[in-house]
């Protein structure tokens, strides 16, 4: 069996792994990483998004192997000692979740997203996310999330929370 090494969250791990065990199961059944859920499977819902080597990847469909001598950031490795990330927390004030289990995929990629784009329209992130799915939200809150943590993540005051609106499709 193959033997990686891989940094998670910033701790550094050395496991042998089949060579078709996917990155998600090695995150989640041998490193405990649960915040990363198992969505689709098959890479079309993007539940399962992380950051592998700083660009966001569905995890089901990267081998664990492929992730040897990289870098990969979970939704749990994104705050701070006790404090959310800033695109966590607008995800919060903004009400940008119902069932949640969309919820780490979208802040990932949202994340990747301004990464390249710190100030995307309405338009851009919705084109940003569309390849992570979500059922309950109907997207406009999500989008306002995005908006809100942008802003956060640029140092710039955000706009008070719209109030809990909530919209389904």
């Amino acid at each position: 069996m193959p033997r990686i090494t891989v940094t998670v969250d910033g701790i550094t791990y050395e496991e042998e792994v089949e060579p078709r065990l996917l990155l998600v199961h090695l995150l989640r059944d041998r490193l405990g990483k649960t915040g990363t859920p198992v969505g689709c499977d098959t890479g079309n819902c993007g539940a399962c998004t992380v950051m592998l080597d700083g660009k966001s990847v569905k995890s089901c469909s990267v081998l664990a192997a492929q992730a040897d001598e990289c870098d990969v950031v979970t939704i749990e490795g994104l705050g701070r000692a006790g404090e959310l990330h800033p695109m966590q927390q607008a995800f919060h004030a903004e009400h940008a979740l119902q069932c949640g289990y969309c919820t780490p995929g979208m802040i990932m990629a949202a994340i990747d997203l301004l990464r390249d784009t710190p100030d995307p329209s309405d338009e851009a992130i919705r084109e940003g996310l569309e390849g992570n799915l979500c059922r309950c939200t109907g997207y406009s809150n999500i989008v306002r999330a995005v908006r809100r943590g942008a802003r956060e993540m640029s140092g710039e005051t955000p706009a008070p929370a719209t109030g809990g609106e909530v919209r389904t499709s």
